[in-house]
């Protein structure tokens, strides 16, 4: 690590889920401060790596004291984890891994930011019975330790706010995505793509409907991602007679050519029936930096990332017919198709590059460290 860089502690519990490219890429993006990815447990994904700081050891002492930490929001262990790393920051990713790590952060006297991304502030703090309570005890623990709390969309910076977190403390920061030199120019394998977990936020069932709506001919729809719900939207794909082809989790490269070798994508997110809810999709942000247009819906965050009528087609929440309509309107329209293409990669490039945000991200560490040093010099 070169001197002059700082150090933060990125803090996710489980290190890391193969969907969750957007920590690994935001902390490798970073420029003025050097990170350690730290966890309480090792997952093994596409995104894990040897040099993963892991709290606890597989085995029944490590799951009897992450069970402590979990329980208390105290561990020993994970305190001497921490304090051998000698951050000047922890940044923590989700609500509830906040939580975890807040009172470690707290006791080393090392600020504490927390970003929360969706499910973290709309379905858990809904819980019903005692978990539901002890959650949103929790999540206003974290809100009132962390130093800066960031929101990745307006919508969510609104839900942070309804669960306790202190408005001054809010800061909206867009996760960005690396915009390429250039549109990879590759022949168009798929007319729709889609990628996300197969969980009921994600609306692939109505974008199945929707595909269903469609003939002569009918598209040829690529859906990459895995997840709870993929067995069945497998079979209501064969039903439906729909041309979808499911490939299951991809690595992150697999992901942007397949995605290259389409021409939208398609992001149906909905509000699910236990109230989780999207933050800002960032395959929609990678879609766009390709140069695809977007069909999605009127949900959460989405709006601050696809412009409808501009950088592609906003239809409502659950409404297939809508979808098949959109869908109908770019497939038959090359000229619109590219015009939105356009104007999405222009978006994207001005409001989500990565490097950009990163390097907005960085003065945001700066403003937590420097706040926390001001208020220790005033005691």
């Amino acid at each position: 690590m070169s001197p002059d860089r700082r150090r933060v502690a990125i803090w996710r519990s489980a290190l890391l889920l193969g969907s969750e490219t957007f920590i690994r890429a935001q902390g490798d993006a970073l420029s003025r401060w050097s990170p350690t990815y730290v966890g309480a447990t090792r997952v093994d994904s596409a995104l894990a790596r040897p040099d993963d700081v892991i709290t606890f050891p597989d085995g029944p002492a490590g799951r009897r004291e992450f069970l402590r930490l979990r329980l208390s929001g105290a561990s020993p262990r994970l305190r001497g984890v921490l304090a051998e790393t000698r951050p000047e920051l922890v940044h923590a990713h989700f609500g509830g891994d906040g939580w975890l790590v807040s009172r470690t952060a707290q006791q080393l006297g090392v600020p504490l930011i927390v970003t929360v991304h969706g499910h973290d502030v709309t379905r858990q703090p809904q819980s019903p019975g005692l978990h539901g309570i002890r959650y949103r005890r929790n999540l206003r623990g974290v809100f009132a330790r962390a130093t800066l709390v960031i929101a990745v969309s307006e919508v969510i910076r609104g839900h942070a706010e309804r669960w306790g977190a202190d408005p001054a403390k809010v800061r909206v920061h867009y996760t960005g995505v690396p915009v390429p030199a250039a549109i990879p120019m590759v022949a168009k394998r798929w007319d729709i793509a889609f990628v996300g977990r197969f969980v009921a936020k994600k609306g692939v069932d109505d974008l199945l409907t929707a595909l269903a709506r469609l003939d002569s001919p009918r598209p040829r729809a690529l859906l990459i991602g895995d997840g709870p719900l993929l067995p069945a939207m497998r079979d209501r794909a064969e039903r439906l007679g729909v041309d979808a082809t499911f490939v299951g989790s991809q690595p992150p490269e697999s992901v942007q050519r397949h995605l290259a070798e389409s021409r939208m994508l398609a992001a149906p997110s909905k509000t699910a029936p236990d109230g989780d809810t999207e933050g800002l999709p960032t395959t929609i942000l990678e879609a766009g930096a390709l140069g695809l247009p977007v069909v999605a819906t009127h949900h959460s965050g989405i709006p601050e990332a696809v412009l409808d009528g501009r950088t592609g087609l906003l239809v409502p929440e659950a409404d297939p017919a809508a979808l098949a309509a959109a869908f109908t309107r770019l497939l038959g329209d090359a000229d619109l198709r590219r015009r939105f293409g356009t104007h999405a990669r222009d978006h994207i490039a001005a409001g989500f590059d990565l490097h950009t945000q990163t390097s907005r991200l960085e003065d945001l560490y700066d403003e937590a460290a420097s706040t926390v040093l001001a208020a220790a010099r005033r005691r």
